[in-house]
């Protein structure tokens, strides 16, 4: 009688190329982990920084009430972003990963202002239905066999006209627009934190385990801006009548 017991090396030529699969995926796994572990505590630290500049008059007098220092945040911001992502082959691991969490700091001062401009009900709402978004996308793009690839083309392409049309109603404010402007960064980001969580999978499959600790950080930058900017479009959605 045939043995139809659950057979591990099943569609495998060899039980060393099982072994070799199964070895691949555990240390795949354990990447991903250090990724989304990296960048949960990126966003705790914004929120916790954020929030901390709102109980203080002081800080938010220092940051907002001079242009000079408030923009002197996005560059800086700007700045770290480049040097994480431009410079990663030359940074060490733990250099990398404390220039991301001072990325989360500072981003933290400059988002204190949503707390100026949306009620609490509303950034809360936002906040769990980002979260449930990201996670469901986020788990999509790490289980999906299909190639995002040519997705991810297309949302990069659409992500620059996102941010022309950005800065044209920076210049010509239009309502219509601006709903516009919303929805694309909305679906934009959504589409990218798939995609994003593919290709680091993808990246940490091919990488060194020497390496393991940039492609985490790298890989948690990525993950982190696709959820604030998903949060600020959807922000825009939900807070408009707050």
């Amino acid at each position: 009688m045939e043995n139809n017991m659950y057979n591990p090396y099943s569609g495998y030529a060899t039980a060393a190329q099982a072994q070799e699969s199964l070895s691949l995926q555990s240390y795949v796994a354990k990447v991903m982990r250090r990724v989304f572990g990296k960048m949960f505590l990126g966003l705790l630290i914004t929120a916790i920084t954020s929030l901390m500049v709102v109980s203080s008059e002081a800080m938010l007098s220092f940051i907002f009430s001079s242009r000079i220092v408030f923009f002197g945040l996005i560059i800086a911001e700007l700045g770290l972003v480049f040097a994480i992502s431009g410079a990663i082959n030359k940074l060490s691991s733990t250099t990398a990963t404390l220039l991301f969490y001072l990325y989360a700091v500072i981003n933290g001062l400059t988002l204190s202002s949503i707390f100026l401009i949306y009620s609490a009900s509303a950034i809360t709402l936002t906040f769990a239905i980002t979260s449930i978004t990201f996670g469901t996308m986020a788990l999509l793009g790490y289980i999906t066999r299909k190639d995002l690839s040519k997705m991810g083309g297309i949302l990069f392409m659409a992500l620059i006209g996102l941010i022309v049309a950005t800065i044209v109603n920076i210049f010509l404010p239009s309502s219509a627009l601006d709903w516009i402007i919303s929805f694309a960064g909305v679906v934009i980001f959504t589409g990218l934190t798939a995609w994003d969580t593919q290709k680091i999978k993808n990246m940490a499959s091919m990488t060194d385990p020497s390496q393991a600790g940039k492609v985490a950080t790298l890989g948690a930058l990525s993950l982190y801006l696709d959820f604030i900017n998903l949060f600020l479009y959807l922000l825009r959605f939900l807070g408009r009548n707050n």
